[in-house]
């Protein structure tokens, strides 16, 4: 890895870390105002605080999985963890509002580079089948043996 993308990723993983960190500690504090959401957006934020553990469940999520990030630790797991959240953060500004699309966006974009960037750690979670299926003595070095 050269000099040039060690910082690349390091500048994504904080950028990345910090925003979850921060808007993650803000639905516990509520020290950046947010306007309130009307119409549509309204219904869907009001049901999910309905339930009374989503937001403290998520929002805490966002915060542990950003110090994650901006501590150096267990960053692919950070990344798995906040990638269902990245979706729906997408989704929401995609259908529901469509103003705030640009930080989602900016969120996208940093999420797939630090994954790109750790893409041997995610490789074996995207083989199409397990070494599990076939019991150890039959395996070959780690890899099941082939067939007679």
């Amino acid at each position: 890895m050269t000099r040039a993308q060690f910082k690349a990723k390091t500048a994504a993983r904080l950028a990345l870390g910090a925003i979850f960190f921060v808007f993650g500690l803000n639905g516990f504090l509520h020290f950046l105002p947010m306007p309130a959401p009307t119409g549509v957006a309204a219904t869907f934020m009001g049901g999910m605080a309905a339930t009374g553990y989503f937001f403290p469940l998520l929002k805490g999520t966002e915060v542990l999985a950003g110090l994650l990030l901006l501590g150096n630790r267990y960053v692919p797991l950070a990344l798995t963890v906040l990638a269902p959240i990245v979706l729906n953060i997408v989704l929401f500004h995609v259908f529901v509002a469509p103003a705030g699309l640009v930080l989602p966006l900016v969120i996208v974009a940093l999420g797939v580079y630090l994954a790109y960037t750790e893409r041997a750690v995610f490789a074996p979670m995207l083989r199409a089948k397990s070494d599990e299926a076939v019991p150890p003595s039959a395996r070959v070095d780690g890899h099941a043996a082939a067939a007679a």
